[in-house]
């Protein structure tokens, strides 16, 4: 579709508008998700619950080989034509709901939907529910694929788990939403090119003859090296990339020793590696464990390293970033796009996007007017529920928009 075109497709002239019917049962559908929430590999209930729906509305969605999660097809999808993939995330946070004066709070003890899976679940359901009533008119122009992918919140992410079981199969494109506190909802943010980080973790252990701390000089000082490894490495690490690329290490834990007068025989370290270029995320295995073993092995510690990969940028393909935008513009108007920032947090999304072309949008959640401060994978975090209704025209605009010529 041509930027000339846009302006002859105003919203309501494109099919797929949100009922105020089907709006209200998806606030009530996002609302009992938010309130029983699930960790990672354990949504059966929410599982479930997609299913039931969506066979209602007369599909036949499949359930992940690995128990919670499903995928579902509208249209044909065996008859060789392209399929469109929206790509939803179910599993929720082992945090605390600390929202005092919410109805539909969690009613899980230190479980919440503190980073808004429930809303990205309830806009593709929603979409897959608009769209399931074009086809049978005749009005869908190709085939789309509901991928709804358990546990994003467990390295490496279910993405993996749902690839392995076909979600990919046929698939030209895909496309998703993240929400975003910062944004207004009634917009979207979009971002050609990477739009998060990677995200690694890193496990390190360290040993060594301890002893009395009066004779440090006949032990390896395992307190120490592992100070100077916390230390050092990251700053190791930065002069042996470009620093363009924004790699960095952050620890989360450090652990050792019992007495006060007695060094340890062993040390724990475990931390975060996060990269903003796609490239240096590869590399950064190789260059980790040289950093950490060059700084063990100057404090006389033996050191054990367990880097577990997580997973790479998000980028972003240009050509489905404005299919988005032309499709938010359509519905919505120019002005419902911004641009948007890359960020440091890691999303699994990034593992379809190794396979097939397809883009990530942020997702405004944040009531307008309102400029209190919240962020994601925080007790507090809640939605303007608004957002639901411009995540499924969005998509819906998207599925209409990409088969024309």
């Amino acid at each position: 579709m041509s930027r000339e075109s846009e302006a002859d497709l105003p919203g309501d002239a494109l099919p797929g508008v949100l009922s105020e019917e089907l709006f209200a049962e998806l606030v009530a559908f996002r609302r009992d998700l938010h309130m029983h929430p699930e960790l990672g590999n354990q949504e059966f209930r929410t599982t479930a619950a997609i299913k039931e729906r969506l066979e209602k509305a007369g599909l036949k969605p499949r359930v992940l080989s690995v128990g919670t999660g499903l995928i579902c097809d509208i249209g044909d999808s065996g008859a060789g034509a392209p399929i469109l993939a929206l790509r939803a995330d179910i599993d929720a946070l082992p945090i605390p709901d600390t929202k005092s004066d919410c109805a539909y709070r969690s009613t899980v003890p230190d479980r919440a939907h503190a980073c808004g899976h429930d809303v990205h679940t309830t806009v593709v359901l929603g979409a897959g529910l608009v769209l399931a009533d074009l086809h049978a008119k005749g009005m869908l122009p190709r085939p789309v694929r509901l991928i709804f992918q358990p546990a994003e919140e467990v390295l490496p992410g279910g993405a993996a788990d749902a690839i392995a079981c076909g979600a990919l199969d046929g698939v030209a494109r895909i496309l998703a939403v993240h929400c975003d506190p910062r944004v207004d909802a009634g917009l979207i943010g979009l971002r050609h090119g990477p739009i998060t980080s990677a995200c690694d973790r890193l496990e390190i252990a360290l040993d060594g003859p301890g002893g009395h701390t009066a004779r440090p000089h006949l032990t390896t000082d395992l307190v120490t090296a592992a100070a100077r490894v916390v230390v050092d490495v990251p700053a190791l690490v930065a002069r042996r990339v470009d620093s363009r690329s924004g790699l960095a290490v952050t620890w989360g834990r450090v652990e050792s020793g019992h007495a006060p007068n007695v060094i340890p025989q062993h040390a724990e370290l475990s931390g975060t590696v996060r990269c903003l270029d796609l490239e240096t995320w590869r590399q950064a295995p190789d260059v980790l464990h040289a950093a950490i073993d060059e700084v063990a092995t100057l404090h006389r510690a033996k050191s054990e390293i367990n880097y577990v990969r997580g997973v790479p940028p998000v980028v972003n393909d240009p050509a489905v970033t404005e299919l988005l935008r032309e499709a938010m513009t359509a519905r919505r108007g120019v002005e419902s796009v911004e641009g948007t920032e890359q960020s440091l947090g890691g999303e699994d999304f990034s593992w379809y996007l190794e396979r097939v072309p397809g883009a990530m949008a942020r997702l405004g959640v944040r009531t307008p007017g309102d400029r209190t401060v919240r962020d994601l994978h925080q007790g507090d975090f809640d939605a303007d529920e608004q957002a639901i209704t411009v995540g499924v025209e969005l998509f819906t605009a998207a599925a209409l928009l990409d088969a024309m010529p």
